[in-house]
């Protein structure tokens, strides 16, 4: 019994202005827009006259299983152009980005039109967390589809092609509301998966000896984390470094706020970090989580910074009244190896006197973490080892 596929069907002429403006505008939350539109144009390369077919698919739902308008649109095509040998060139405007699903089988399409030149402008992303939705994307960016968010132009002319307006000039409104955000977003979506560390790097910089090993380099701020949604798909993971005038703390700080998490879910952080944080990221990261109570952040800090510091000392304790703060063992490094370096299936050797080590500074973590009446008491028990 050959699978079943999506009938064609004729597509439709034109779009009310009402449903374009309801269900086209750049939004990161975009609720009530269950229905995807895709607008498309075809040419024929190899012809000099205007040849162009236009039109306008919606999604579709059979009793049995639902047909997005991404498929729609492939077996229409596969009905009224037969041909494998011509040149097309085809734009699609849709309204959500294309599910994992459709995006394999526009790859397999493509595949089977070698000749096809594919562009899809898309008005928002769908499920833009979601890894499986983000690699959907990527495969289709890989096979060499262009893909972009619609800008001003692009309304535009779907306003002039395929919408209803008698007359109506297009007008942006609230239209680009969200444009640069979404825009911010599909770059980091279709740059290749997470940089991940080179294996000397982290050896190196997340090593917690007291002493710098040789080669005698600075051992630099380095900050791994990983972003899971409670009770959903959503898992986001990065390494990050200091810039100047930017220290990893306040890049993760602008990263996350980036991401534009829905405040309904509940979402957990885990930073490693190979030194624990300066007063001021440590005042910045403790505002961060007060005005963004959806967020659990966990903090695990390879080695103390200017732990014999007063202003550190105070800074640390300042972060941990909002933010767990703990001391990177041998479970943490093998975690963080697994997950932030490109180990190419090596396993984590330990390095000398490790265990020995997280001991000693767990140990200066807990006696500056300890509360005390006399701050000055504090600094005369702390082990400077």
């Amino acid at each position: 019994m050959e699978p079943w596929r999506p009938s064609p069907r004729n597509p439709m002429d034109w779009i009310d202005p009402n449903t374009f403006r309801f269900h086209f505008p750049n939004l990161c939350y975009a609720s009530g827009r269950k229905l995807c539109y895709l607008c498309f144009q075809v040419d024929r390369e190899d012809f000099t006259y205007d040849d162009s077919n236009w039109g306008i698919f919606r999604n579709k739902v059979q009793p049995r299983v639902p047909c997005h308008a991404e498929l729609c649109f492939l077996s229409w095509f596969r009905d009224q152009y037969p041909s494998r040998d011509e040149h097309y060139h085809v734009t699609w405007f849709l309204s959500w980005s294309p599910c994992p699903t459709c995006a394999g089988k526009v790859v397999k399409f493509l595949e089977e039109y070698k000749n096809l030149k594919l562009s899809i402008f898309t008005a928002r992303l769908y499920y833009s967390l979601n890894p499986d939705f983000q690699q959907g994307l990527r495969n289709l960016w890989d096979i060499g589809v262009q893909l972009d968010i619609m800008c001003y132009d692009a309304f535009e002319y779907c306003w002039d092609t395929f919408v209803d307006h008698n007359g109506m000039r297009f007008q942006r409104r609230n239209m680009l509301k969200d444009y640069d955000l979404l825009v911010t977003e599909l770059d980091e979506i279709l740059r290749t998966t997470m940089t991940l560390l080179k294996a000397d790097i982290f050896y190196h910089h997340f090593g917690n000896q007291s002493r710098v090993p040789k080669p005698f380099k600075r051992r630099k701020t380095y900050l791994c984390y990983q972003l899971k949604q409670l009770e959903g798909p959503t898992s986001v993971k990065g390494c990050l470094q200091n810039k100047e005038n930017c220290h990893a703390e306040m890049c993760f700080i602008n990263k996350i706020q980036s991401l534009q998490l829905d405040p309904s879910q509940r979402f957990e952080i885990t930073c490693y970090i190979t030194w624990s944080p300066c007063p001021t990221c440590a005042r910045n990261l403790v505002e961060f989580v007060r005005h963004h109570t959806y967020l659990s952040l966990r903090i695990f800090a390879s080695r103390l910074y200017f732990h014999w510091r007063r202003k550190h000392v105070l800074g640390l304790r300042h972060l941990q009244s909002e933010v767990p703060v703990a001391v990177m063992g041998r479970p943490e490094f093998e975690d963080c190896w697994r997950k932030f370096v490109d180990h190419q299936d090596r396993p984590f050797q330990p390095w000398n006197n490790l265990d020995q080590n997280t001991i000693k500074i767990k140990r200066r973590l807990r006696k500056i973490l300890m509360p005390q009446n006399d701050l000055v008491n504090d600094f005369r028990n702390l082990q400077l080892e």
